[in-house]
């Protein structure tokens, strides 16, 4: 699943990745549904933190 995209992503390409906006995907952040790391301003999302939310 996701093997074309790298291990850590930004919102751009989670969105992307889950075909929704890029507001759907900054919601998705901060209700705490998918897992991610803030390092200044930008987001960083490990591919393994989108697998486990649409697992679930």
């Amino acid at each position: 699943m996701f093997k074309e995209y790298p291990d850590v992503v930004d919102v751009l390409t989670l969105a992307k990745m889950l075909q929704v906006s890029r507001k759907a995907a900054y919601g998705l952040l901060a209700d705490g549904r998918i897992k991610y790391r803030k390092i200044g301003r930008i987001y960083r999302i490990p591919k393994n933190a989108i697998i486990d939310f649409m697992t679930k």
